[in-house]
């Protein structure tokens, strides 16, 4: 029977490289996020290079009813999930909370926190019907110490580092493992949707050092998935060689 991944936020950065992972190593896939295009560019190159299944799903995880109706919808072909990445979240504004926008602090809230939960609570009570899953979330270093301008964002990133203890405690009987895979810098589309289109001030975050890449990321997701059945990754954190800490970085002049 073959292995079957859901991946949120799979039309960029991790969830992308992670759906080329999984599948060069012979998983089927379901992806989602909410450009469509993407998506279907995506799917269509896996499964030419990989010969494998993919289905996708366009929509939002901000949307209750949307997460509830796309996930009732998968085909039983895609059944059951064995694997659950939570990937989907951004964020949005480096301010301090006076300076804050509440919009943003919304999306960042319904996205990172909310947006998992819905994922969560929509594919696991077959992981659990089936006595066997595994659920990887993507937190973030930023989910363990704060900085400055980081606010919403480290506590939604902090939420999920909670989360994910707790389901690990929830879901114990069932067998479903459950792991928290936390990086550091990473240079993807994030900076460039927190400044909101900023080129410049993104590049700048990356500028005079080798941050993580999302196909590093990737290959840890890979790894705590592939141990035995008897194997549960519980944590990884991972940074760049040139990061301590959220705020020193060895940079090069």
């Amino acid at each position: 029977m073959s292995r079957i991944a859901l991946i949120t936020g799979a039309t960029a950065g991790i969830g992308e490289a992670c759906a080329h992972k999984f599948a060069e190593n012979g998983w089927d896939l379901i992806l989602t996020g909410r450009r469509a295009e993407r998506l279907d560019v995506l799917a269509e190159f896996l499964r030419t290079r990989d010969g494998i299944r993919v289905h996708t799903l366009s929509f939002d995880v901000r949307d209750r009813a949307a997460v509830q109706a796309a996930v009732a919808e998968i085909p039983e072909a895609f059944r059951p999930v064995h694997l659950l990445i939570n990937n989907a979240g951004l964020a949005l504004g480096k301010s301090g909370v006076q300076d804050g926008d509440p919009d943003d602090w919304d999306t960042m809230i319904d996205t990172n926190v909310k947006g998992l939960l819905y994922m969560t609570k929509a594919v696991v009570p077959e992981m659990i019907g089936q006595k066997q899953g595994h659920v990887i979330n993507i937190g973030s270093l930023a989910g363990r110490e704060v900085y400055p301008g980081g606010n919403v964002y480290c506590a939604t990133k902090h939420a999920v580092e909670a989360l994910s203890r707790a389901m690990r405690i929830d879901f114990l009987e069932a067998g479903i493992k459950v792991t928290s895979i936390s990086p550091g810098l990473v240079e993807t589309e994030f900076s460039v949707v927190r400044f909101k289109g900023d080129q410049n001030k993104a590049d700048g975050v990356y500028f005079g050092f080798e941050p993580l890449y999302a196909p590093d990321i990737a290959e840890s997701v890979f790894w705590a998935a592939s141990q035995p059945a008897h194997v549960c990754i519980n944590d990884i954190f991972l940074t760049c060689t040139a990061q301590a800490t959220s705020t020193i970085v060895h940079k090069e002049a």
